[in-house]
Order: C-alpha cells, then structure tokens, then sequence
C-alpha cells in the first residue's frame, strides 16, 4: 500500500457493507492521531426478514410460457441502502463542519457503491481511496497501517 499523506484535521471514512466509522486526524500528517467522529452500523436481519419468499413470475408476451425472475439478493440490497445513508450522512458532516480532505477505506465493492452515491462536493475533496477492508481493525491499528 502506497503511503497516503492525511493532513491535521483530514477525515477518513472506514467502512464495508455493514459498519462504517468516520475518523478525524487531530495529530500531523507525519504522525497520526486518530479520533473517531461517528459510527453507523447496520442491523443484521435474517433474509425472511428483508424481502418476499418467492421470485416473481414473467408471463410472455405471445403463448403460455412463464419464466421466473432472478431472486433478489436481499442482503446485498441492504448493503447498497446502507452505504447511500452513509453517504448523505458523511455529505451532511462534510458541509456542517468545512472538511477539506477525505480518505475513503473501503473493500472495492463498497468503494463502487460510495463512488456512485457521493455528492459531486464530497468527491472533490477525496484525496485517496484505499480498496482494503480495515473495518474490523481497532483505530490504532489503522493510524499504523496508514503510517507505514
């Protein structure tokens, strides 16, 4: 991983489909001091839970053939939904608190969702994206990473 410069007061948005964790950097950008700032995490509810049991049916348009329609992946649209909250939350902070630079750490799924779902004024102030899921890391592990 190449080395990321996060300047004072820099954020940095850690997150996969399920947790997310918005970082400030209190200390330089030689040496790191991570605070968190707020956390989202979304509820895990069983499949039975989240959609229909069935896939719906297509009847066509000439004849009596009927085809089934792929099943949804309930979870991953849950994923999809939570990842847009977290971006109109993380566009809200943006705006109340004048950040200037952001770091999206994410696995490269979720970084394609977050792409897609920021505001044009968030991603302009993006000066990495890094395509690994550091979510599980306690937060000094993550300064260490980012440092080294």
């Amino acid at each position: 991983m190449e080395r990321v410069r996060i300047p004072r007061q820099g954020w940095i948005l850690v997150c996969d489909g399920a947790k997310a964790q918005i970082l400030r950097n209190d200390g330089e950008a030689t040496r790191l001091d991570l605070k968190p700032v707020e956390d989202f995490a979304l509820p895990q509810a069983p499949a039975r839970e989240l959609g229909t049991d069935r896939p719906g049916r297509v009847y066509e348009s000439h004849g009596t053939s009927r085809s089934a329609l792929e099943q949804t992946d309930w979870h991953e649209q849950n994923e999809i939904d939570f990842l847009s909250d977290v971006a109109d939350v993380l566009d809200k902070e943006i705006k109340h608190y004048a950040v200037k630079s952001l770091i999206v750490i994410a696995p490269p799924k979720a970084l394609g969702v977050l792409r897609e779902r920021l505001s044009p004024a968030a991603r302009g102030i993006v000066t990495a994206e890094i395509d690994k899921d550091f979510m599980k890391l306690p937060v000094k592990e993550i300064a260490a990473r980012l440092s080294a």
